[in-house]
């Protein structure tokens, strides 16, 4: 039983942090919107406009890929039954490979690439896991 427990983590952990995630780009465009022109509309949009966002702009989805993986694996911790650290882990990797995908397929520049895939994935999974004070 604990490991359909424990698979019921990942999974839960995978989709509360991808809902906090979209919930953190609709929150933060609400606040901060994006500059007058950009269109975010289709990747070919983002890509002819993307020259007019200042660094700044780039907060927004920040702190979404970072508040995604957080908040995942604090669910998970929560929900698993043992092996929470592996649990972790697998989460941190599933949440790495799904922002290297999306730095690949949406244009912006290389300093938020570096940026988002080294500070925001594995640094905030790790933090959920040791958040949760679950060993």
């Amino acid at each position: 039983m604990n490991i359909v427990r424990n698979i019921l983590a990942v999974i839960i952990g995978l989709v509360i942090g991808s809902v906090a995630n979209m919930a953190v780009i609709a929150a933060g465009h609400a606040i901060m919107p994006p500059p007058a022109g950009f269109d975010q509309n289709s990747m070919e949009g983002v890509a002819s406009t993307i020259q007019l966002l200042r660094p700044i702009d780039f907060i927004v989805p920040f702190l979404a890929h970072a508040i995604g993986p957080l908040v995942g694996v604090l669910v998970a911790m929560f929900i698993a039954a043992s092996s929470r650290k592996t649990i972790a882990i697998i989460l941190a990797c599933l949440f790495l490979a799904g922002g290297i995908a999306a730095n690949i397929i949406i244009p912006a520049p290389m300093w938020y690439r570096v940026v988002d895939v080294v500070f925001a994935y594995i640094p905030m999974a790790f933090l959920g896991w040791k958040l949760s004070g679950k060993e």
